[in-house]
């Protein structure tokens, strides 16, 4: 993972001063307990179903990933200097944790697993996704998720 100390000076400056969007609520700010809690994950790893789109440069829309989803039919378009990707060829869990979110749901420590996860492109600048994160908050309403595990990665 990059550090701001890692970049040059003016890319440093670039994301302290980042724009971002003002929202006129705070939904899932006061979400259940989790034992009760209905969870997606997004993810920001740029993941997909193998047959679904590649994720092109500074993408703005999202992927849906079904929570049966096989994980050998799960790619990652995203590609970046920053990061390794050798740990999600190991492990899709490692960017998408779906295994382990049903390991809470079996041990009762959450109350379920949404039907559907999302995973949109990192590196893109919060004021260009305000349409596709209104779409996806339509989605996770309509699976009446409660909470949403945010994997940046």
């Amino acid at each position: 993972m990059a550090r701001l100390s890692d970049l040059t000076e003016a890319a440093a400056e670039g994301l302290r001063n980042l724009p971002l969007p003002e929202f006129e609520s705070t939904p899932w700010t006061q979400p259940p307990p989790l034992r009760e809690a209905r969870v997606a994950i997004i993810s920001t790893a740029g993941v997909h179903r193998r047959d679904d789109p590649s994720f092109e440069g500074h993408a703005t829309e999202y992927r849906i990933i079904p929570d049966d989803v096989d994980a050998a039919d799960i790619v990652m378009s995203h590609i970046s200097v920053n990061f390794d990707r050798s740990g999600f060829a190991q492990d899709l869990n490692l960017v998408l944790p779906i295994d382990r979110l049903h390991e809470l749901a079996e041990a009762g420590e959450i109350g379920s697993v949404a039907r559907y996860h999302y995973s949109l492109m990192g590196a893109v600048s919060p004021d260009l996704m305000q349409d596709s994160i209104a779409e996806v908050i339509k989605m996770l309403q309509g699976d009446q998720v409660t909470a949403v595990l945010l994997v940046p990665v």
